[in-house]
């Protein structure tokens, strides 16, 4: 071989070794640390699934004021629209779980409609009076208190951008949005560029691809997909993991914990609460 082929190939491995050095620096700087709050309690986010609902009815005022009194870092809410438009808080796509002898979808009643009814969680037979809440309301309650966690039950992105820019909550806001809706992360990071989206690769071997489609700070899950491996993998590329739990129990919160996630979704935020600042 001659001395000049041999430096044409040196060169050439020397090139694609220096490219594949760029590349892998760039795509380390593309995920930038989400700069939130440190926790209330320790090292751990407490998020209130659907507020602090144990004396309240769930999606309610109330529960979230309960929330914010405990000092919770998050509260997480569900978001529905009306017949005309409007978007409030309630789980259940009908009305027929939570106000009595009145059924129908949500998007069946207008929001003047909605605000006569008393809300209720029949299965605790919890009669608080509350009424269902605007997305607006929400944010007014717990702007400079408490963050949201907002799980996109529709994807209405643009709409529900539009009022959180308006209550310029941007960076208060976590967008929960399944890989199912892949679609929605991609359009929120171009109609907000300051919102946060925290998708949820729904089933573990979706996590490499979902990462590398949407480049998030935060990834959201369940116990079911949850190990060692799928935080260590987000975590090295300075990914955030929030858990939703599955039995709420102390056992159950030290494994969470010893798996080194940054964030548990909870019923039970008050024992929560207790726990991490006893341990």
């Amino acid at each position: 071989m001659s001395s000049n082929i041999f430096q044409q190939r040196k060169n050439i491995i020397l090139i694609l070794f220096f490219l594949n050095i760029t590349n892998f620096l760039i795509a380390q700087k593309t995920v930038e640390i989400l700069d939130f709050a440190k926790p209330k309690n320790g090292n751990t986010y407490v998020i209130a699934h659907r507020g602090a609902h144990k004396n309240f009815s769930e999606n309610t005022i109330a529960a979230y004021k309960r929330a914010i009194e405990l000092g919770c870092d998050f509260i997480e809410i569900d978001i529905r629209i009306t017949k005309d438009g409007k978007f409030v808080s309630i789980h259940n796509s009908q009305i027929d779980e939570y106000v009595k002898g009145i059924y129908g979808d949500v998007s069946d009643y207008t929001l003047y409609e909605l605000k006569k009814m008393n809300i209720s969680n029949k299965s605790a037979e919890i009669n608080d009076d509350e009424k269902i809440p605007t997305l607006e309301e929400i944010l007014e309650l717990c702007k400079n208190k408490i963050g949201i966690y907002l799980d996109l039950k529709e994807p209405f992105v643009e709409e529900i951008s539009t009022i959180i820019k308006k209550y310029e909550m941007e960076k208060n806001v976590l967008w929960y949005i399944p890989f199912s809706y892949l679609n929605e992360i991609k359009n929120l990071k171009e109609v907000c560029k300051e919102c946060i989206p925290m998708p949820d690769p729904e089933l573990k071997e979706n996590l490499l691809y979902l990462i590398l489609q949407t480049n998030p700070k935060l990834i959201a899950t369940d116990m079911s997909q949850l190990d060692s491996e799928f935080v260590e993998i987000c975590h090295n590329k300075n990914i955030r993991v929030f858990v939703d739990e599955k039995n709420g129990t102390v056992e159950e919160w030290k494994n969470i914990i010893k798996l080194n996630c940054d964030g548990i979704q909870t019923d039970n935020p008050e024992e929560l609460i207790n726990f991490l600042r006893n341990n």
